[in-house]
């Protein structure tokens, strides 16, 4: 089989294409002919080292893929060969094939393309994550989303929207918000022309948002922050503009507001009953239509070294994928 290979710390361009054997499961694992497979942010990050989890080298990057069973190991009852399946693993999925334990598996609904069941795991997996379990949204609140444009903050303009929220979508171009409008957000704000405080103010009646998704961090954070309604919710779910911020804590405080931490990835090995639980939601809303995840670009397995530098320079709106 044909992957992506990471052999040393650095940029996507040092990636290679290899034939490596074909996979083999082993008890308890699945082997699976991969149809599609999600881009995320942090596989830049960890190609170069950069981010929390930093598997042994040499590794085949990927976190998140759709296709077909190919092989069950010893003691595999729950999916067979040529079953439909969503994977979400560490790594492996930047692969002709991918090999994962039975428990980062799940059916693959019928009326589901492997594009839209690539990109539905991760970015609406943390977004119903973030705002349904770490946020606690209640209907008629506001959510204010950063990076709203983006694979995660799509996700959280639709998801907030089945929640019963009003949604605010802020991004950095007029092209990305009428995006975002046409995903459901109620108001927007470009906070590369418009002072975002001032903006928040404004589209909240100066009451602030309830809660604030936030994947972008720098220098967006603490302006969010300091604009939030009494006892918000501010989840970080991760630093896409560069910088990690450093906060006041008196913002918390004055504001009876909460920072809290959004880790998805954790989530679904810490708590698999529970992110089982959030997928099939996300599965019924998405056949219901009030989820319509956006590939935006699709790349060949060869070119995922392309893939991930667009990434890294925020060309990316929703979600693309490899197809090997």
């Amino acid at each position: 089989m044909k992957a992506i290979r990471c052999t040393a710390w650095g940029p996507p361009g040092s990636l290679i294409l290899a034939d490596l054997p074909d996979l083999v499961p082993g008890p308890g694992e699945v082997v699976v002919d991969v149809r599609a497979a999600g881009v995320n942010f942090p596989d830049v990050l960890t190609i170069q080292g950069k981010y929390q989890f930093r598997p042994p080298l040499p590794f085949t990057p990927g976190n998140e893929f759709a296709g077909v069973v190919r092989a069950a190991g010893p003691g595999v009852t729950a999916f067979a060969p040529g079953q439909h399946v969503i994977g979400f693993t560490r790594t492996g999925a930047f692969a002709e094939q991918a090999l994962a334990p039975v428990s980062a598996l799940l059916p693959m609904p019928a009326t589901m393309d492997f594009d839209v069941a690539a990109a539905l795991t991760l970015t609406y997996g943390t977004a119903y994550h973030a705002l349904a379990d770490r946020g606690a949204v209640q209907p008629g609140e506001t959510i204010l989303v950063l990076g709203a444009s983006g694979g995660v903050g799509l996700a959280a303009i639709e998801v907030g929207k089945a929640l019963g929220a009003r949604v605010i979508a802020a991004a950095s171009t007029d092209d990305k918000l009428a995006l975002c409008a046409a995903h459901g957000a109620d108001a927007l704000i470009n906070y590369e022309r418009d002072d975002l405080r001032d903006a928040i103010r404004a589209a909240t009646d100066g009451r602030g948002p309830h809660v604030i998704v936030d994947p972008v961090g720098d220098k967006y954070s603490e302006p969010a922050l300091r604009s939030i309604a009494w006892r918000g919710r501010h989840l970080v779910i991760g630093f896409a503009a560069g910088s990690i911020p450093q906060l006041p804590w008196n913002l918390m405080l004055l504001k009876g507001a909460s920072v809290v931490g959004v880790f998805w990835g954790d989530f679904t090995r810490k708590e698999i009953d529970a992110h089982h639980a959030a997928m099939a939601q996300l599965a019924a809303w998405q056949a219901e239509g009030k989820l319509r995840p956006l590939v935006s670009k699709r790349y060949a397995l060869a070119d995922t070294a392309q893939a991930l530098d667009d990434m890294a320079a925020r060309k990316v709106t929703g979600k693309v994928v490899i197809t090997p």
